[in-house]
């Protein structure tokens, strides 16, 4: 306002001020004259000035309906209140009428139009942060004004951290304490010459002597605060050029910067990223909104509610106040409500306190462009993901896609991961999947579904066919193949149950037969009946009986292998053997035999296991390609295991000798992981083979080659076990010093194991047999 205006709006002003404030709440006239219960010819005429002061009931009605925080509603009163017909009264005394401006009084937090809002009485957690804030405001003589900024995504409670921070310091800063709203994420935030003007008024400047023009204003508040201990909190802060000249030049002021941007062009500033709490912080802050004994009672189901609220304090609040407010409700009543996804957002509201707002401020102030790609990522299946996944699903290239999501990751809306990935937060995943129902017709997000499942599904073949003997010409490659194939496997997997849904069986095929030389590196990866599965019920929805006998073998090796379930596994090879019969397909029928095999031997039946694999290595023998070779060295070394298992340990070794030249043949004529796979398997296979007879010193030979060869595989995980064997070996010839050192390195490999993906891990003692 004008500073020669007494203090007083135009009579226009409220009109002003109640659109805009409704066009940032995203209503319609209809909509806000519904929710205040006002008419809507009413609420028209008080937009377009028509009505200039209506009575203080109806701005109540109209602030409480818009949600509008305190200082937005009071102006919208103080609006109202100027279009009044009233008497003129006497202007109020200024704060400092007996001196220059620059000698204003300290302000206490009582005193000032711009004092801490309360306390939030159970705030919790933020130790950490809390504790590097309260060690930065302790300087006594800072080199440069400290301002902090603490950012983050929507609901991580920045500003209830600020101010709780504020009141924790207020007793360390006696030139006062101050908060202002910037309403960075409105329609139309405070803009800095305004800002300036009511911190410069807080602080005791008159109206008269606040200057016109924001540079003067900025150099009067920067001489004010140079001697002063000041604590300035700014909320909700748009951009750096909002805050910028709010800043002190120099002296001991502490200013602290709200704001859900990372606000990159800020500088010399302390930032503190604030993240989703701890799953025991979640648990505290629920019990001290909804009651201690409340919540402790029912751990499982707080743990659960937890999760369900992607540990977000927003969201953990509103669950909270919604027991508070249902005392008869137990934890896992409100569990089961929030578990169906599609009305956990509705659920996450109480009051004034809602998820899906918090997000749509965010998101109604992007671009069009960003708006599409944050959408676009709900469409995608994993935890995180790359910028070249979401460019599958955007229809942009990478490397727009990407600049996109930095952008995003700047605005809070997105977690940069590093190493080119990225992350949606649950609940943002939710509400950018409600956005993409609303903002795109069904058709568009169909078609961008089969597109990136096209694109995804492309790039797992190529990857696939990588391990595959008969296409990859050499090793280059095939590392960064498999890590995309396990890092990108929820959205390829994804792709595949799409690409069967929607009739595309071919696909579906080809994938499935791409990957299989890949699954024999992670056999317990808990993945691979779900493929084959898929491939199966393709192939016989096309009626291709060939690709039929393939498939179902890969998932018969799938029970075996993967699974250790020998009884189905056995029905499922009986099936394939049936099916290659028919066909008259002998590899086929060798692969069958080999899977029939591998069940009968654990379930003891080693007779027909036996025979079983004999019969395998004359499907085989009759066959002159790559594939056919492998299958018949597998049958022979299922038959070495056989006879071991049968106390015919010298003819294992014989026959396990056999094929590990064999193998190494292989090796040497066309080097690749596959193969180097197989000759580490048998290696290791001749070390058990040995020990059995007590020969220590030749197992201990074949384990030192076992290790060589799963270090050329690049399987180094697979190595734990060939070490323990060692150590045995060792032991048994009195090498007690040298075993210790390898056992140590076994455990260490447990250990690392233990850490990884659960999905991603192998039982260790389980011989793998590979596919064809």
């Amino acid at each position: 306002m004008a500073a020669g205006d007494g203090g007083r709006t135009d009579a226009g002003e409220f009109g002003r001020l109640l659109a805009g404030f409704r066009t940032a709440a995203g209503l319609t006239q209809e909509e806000l004259a519904a929710a205040a219960g006002v008419s809507l010819r009413a609420l028209g005429d008080m937009e377009r000035g028509r009505t200039r002061g209506p009575q203080r009931r109806t701005v109540r009605a109209l602030a409480a309906a818009l949600h509008l925080a305190d200082d937005r509603a009071r102006a919208l009163d103080r609006a109202a209140q100027s279009g009044r017909p009233r008497s003129v009264r006497p202007e109020p005394a200024p704060v400092e009428d007996r001196g220059p401006a620059l000698r204003a009084p300290a302000v206490g937090a009582g005193q000032s139009s711009l004092a801490l809002p309360r306390d939030i009485a159970d705030f919790t957690a933020r130790e950490d942060v809390l504790a590097e804030l309260v060690a930065l405001a302790s300087e006594d003589l800072p080199a440069h004004p400290r301002v902090v900024l603490v950012n983050g995504q929507p609901g991580l409670g920045k500003t209830a951290f600020a101010l709780h921070a504020a009141h924790v310091l207020a007793g360390s800063f006696p030139g006062g304490q101050l908060s202002l709203n910037l309403g960075g994420m409105s329609a139309q935030p405070l803009s800095a010459h305004d800002a300036l003007g009511q911190v410069l008024r807080a602080l005791g400047v008159r109206d008269a002597a606040v200057p016109v023009g924001a540079e003067e204003r900025a150099g009067l508040y920067r001489a004010l605060v140079r001697e002063r201990r000041l604590l300035l909190v700014l909320d909700d802060a748009a951009d750096e050029g909002q805050v910028r000249p709010l800043l002190p030049g120099s002296g001991p002021t502490v200013t602290m910067v709200t704001s859900r941007n990372l606000l990159p062009g800020l500088e010399s500033v302390h930032r503190l990223s604030l993240d989703v709490l701890t799953a025991a912080e979640a648990a505290d802050l629920l019990a001290r909104i909804a009651g201690r004994e409340r919540i402790e009672v029912a751990p499982d189901a707080t743990a659960e509610l937890a999760r369900l609220c992607g540990y977000l304090p927003l969201a953990l609040r509103i669950a909270g106040q919604r027991l508070v407010a249902r005392p008869q409700q137990t934890v896992a009543h409100l569990v089961r409500q929030l578990a169906a996804e599609e009305n956990r957002l509705d659920l996450l509201q109480t009051g004034d306190l809602a998820i899906r707002p918090a997000f749509e401020l965010s998101y109604r102030r992007l671009p069009a462009e960003s708006r599409l790609v944050l959408r676009r990522c709900a469409l995608t299946a994993g935890p995180d993901f790359t910028a070249a996944v979401a460019a599958a699903h955007t229809g942009l290239s990478e490397g727009r896609t990407e600049l996109l999501l930095e952008q995003l990751a700047d605005a809070g809306l997105v977690q940069a991961l590093g190493a080119d990935r990225y992350r949606l937060h649950d609940l943002v995943r939710l509400c950018a999947g409600e956005r993409l129902t609303v903002d795109e017709t069904a058709e568009e997000v169909a078609q961008a579904r089969v597109r990136a499942a096209r694109l995804l599904l492309g790039r797992t073949i190529a990857c696939g066919l990588r391990f595959d003997p008969e296409h990859a010409e050499d090793d280059t490659g095939t590392a960064e193949a498999g890590q995309w194939l396990e890092r990108e496997h929820p959205d390829w997997l994804a792709a595949l149950h799409l690409a069967q849904r929607t009739g595309h069986h071919r696909e579906v095929i080809d994938t499935a037969e791409a990957v299989h030389w890949f699954s024999d590196r992670l056999m317990s990866w808990g993945i691979w009946e779900e493929v084959f599965q898929l491939s199966v019920d393709a192939a016989r929805a096309l009626g291709d009986r060939q690709a039929e006998t393939v498939h179902v073998n890969y998932l018969a090796w799938t029970y075996v292998a993967c699974l250790h379930s020998y009884r189905r596994g056995v029905e499922l090879a009986s099936e394939g053997l049936r099916l290659a019969q028919e066909l008259g397909d002998r590899e086929q029928q060798g692969w069958a035999l080999v899977y029939l095999a591998t069940g009968l031997r654990h379930l003891q039946r080693h007779h027909e296991a036996l025979d079983a694999l004999q019969r395998a290595a004359d499907a085989f023998a009759r066959i002159d390609n790559r594939s056919a070779a492998i299958g018949r060295l597998v049958a022979l070394r299922g038959t070495a295991t056989c006879l071991r298992e049968s106390d015919r340990a010298e003819e294992a070794v014989g026959t396990r000798r056999r094929v590990l030249a064999s193998a190494l043949e292989l090796v040497e004529r066309r080097p690749s992981p596959p193969m180097h796979l197989l000759a580490a398997m048998t290696a290791h296979e001749l070390g058990l083979d040995c020990a059995a007879l007590k020969h220590w010193s030749a197992a201990e030979t074949a384990y030192r080659q076992a290790l060589v060869h799963y270090e050329e595989a690049g399987r180094p995980d697979s190595m734990t076990k060939t070490l323990t064997e060692l150590g045995t070996a060792l032991i048994e010839q009195g090498r007690a010093a040298e075993a210790r050192e390898l056992l140590t390195e076994a455990l260490s490999g447990l250990s690392e194991d233990s850490r990884t993906d659960p999905d991603t891990r192998r039982p260790l003692g389980r011989g793998p047999v590979p596919h064809r």
